[in-house]
């Protein structure tokens, strides 16, 4: 069986890594990271993976230029092997840079040749979908159609703590690739000083400590029939017993506002961080930690979203007097800004370009 990781554009690399370190071969390519194994496989990416989206079981891939070549694709696939009778299965659809770019065309024609296969297997003329549930995906990309399963269900981000994002939200998955290309190691003082609702806060203890990103969470494979479950459940006991909470380091954050706080306090309560991660209210331009050459990293305020441009360019400016106050520190931010080494008076050592949602940004380390 053949899977897809998804990640976002410029992660691709990471989730290949990931895989890797959880002994699949893998390999990169735009929007993700393949790698072949059971449906076991697919479980324990599901429960490891911290820097991608979901996991796809491609079922056929094939260039398709007009309706009828995609009817006849999907309808090849034995989807009776599957699905259950009474499988509900929705269609989400894809299309980028295609001959066939009507996405609500491609999900109707998928779906009428699902239903017309399996109407011949299973000989009724009428399926109910009223059991457990298998999203599948077409996507169309340079007239390259794929169709999948999607094994996650709900997007990996979703950890199960995070109730509320707060105004500038950060996806996990975000988080945890900033976190493991910023270059810290867990023995080096970790401080958030605009830590808004946590994120990088928890997924910096989570990954200190060995913690598999979805231990506890669930995926929509666990409800399908040939789900191992039996296999499954030893994989989330076997995660459980690596997970080491006595081994998150020094980790801390700050922000300017209380609410924000408040929100960042629930999330830690609810992570099981709030004896371990200290936030406390602070302001960036008077911030200073009485530890040696601590390791900063933030996702600021970039003007687009809220605030304004100047606010944030002034906020800028002041992640360069926090880098004077403590020297020997480094700062890993990401930003929105194209002036942001301008304004903090520095030159980065390493810039790449990442995506925050659908804004592109600069990942600088300083």
């Amino acid at each position: 069986m053949e899977f897809i990781a998804t990640a976002a554009f410029g992660l691709e690399g990471l989730v290949k890594q990931e895989l890797q370190n959880l002994g699949f071969e893998a390999k990169a390519e735009p929007g993700g990271a393949r790698f072949s194994g059971g449906m076991v496989d697919a479980f324990k990416a599901n429960l490891w993976l911290a820097c991608a989206d979901r996991v796809m079981w491609v079922l056929a891939e094939e260039e398709v230029t007009t309706f009828d070549a995609l009817f006849e694709l999907v309808k090849a696939i034995p989807w009776e092997k599957h699905l259950p009778p009474d499988a509900a299965f929705p269609v989400s659809g894809h299309c980028a840079r295609s001959q066939l770019m009507s996405i609500s065309d491609c999900q109707s024609i998928t779906k009428k040749a699902m239903v017309e296969r399996m109407k011949q297997r299973y000989n009724t003329p009428w399926f109910r979908e009223t059991g457990p549930a298998f999203p599948v995906s077409v996507t169309l990309h340079r007239d390259r159609a794929r169709i999948a399963l999607d094994t996650s269900g709900e997007a990996l981000n979703r950890r199960g703590f995070r109730t509320y994002v707060g105004e500038a939200p950060i996806r996990e998955t975000l988080a945890a690739a900033m976190l493991r290309l910023s270059g810290w190691k867990p023995d080096q003082p970790l401080h958030d000083p605009c830590c808004g609702s946590g994120t990088l806060l928890m997924e910096a203890a989570f990954l200190a400590a060995n913690r598999a990103s979805g231990l506890d969470r669930t995926f929509i494979m666990e409800s399908w029939p040939g789900a191992d479950s039996q296999a499954c459940r030893q994989i989330r006991e076997e995660a459980r017993a690596v997970f080491r909470p006595q081994d998150i380091p020094a980790v801390s954050g700050s922000d300017i506002s209380p609410e924000a706080l408040a929100l960042c306090r629930k999330h830690l309560r609810q992570a099981g961080l709030h004896d371990q991660v200290r936030v406390y209210e602070a302001d960036l331009r008077q911030l200073k930690l009485n530890v040696e050459k601590p390791f900063f990293i933030a996702n600021p305020p970039y003007g687009e979203r809220i605030g304004d441009r100047k606010a944030a360019d002034r906020l800028a400016g002041d992640f360069g007097g926090l880098l004077a106050r403590h020297p020997g520190a480094r700062l890993a931010v990401i930003s929105a800004s194209p002036s942001f080494e301008r304004h903090i008076r520095r030159k980065a050592n390493s810039r790449r370009r990442l995506y925050n949602g659908r804004l592109e940004c600069e990942f600088l380390v300083f």
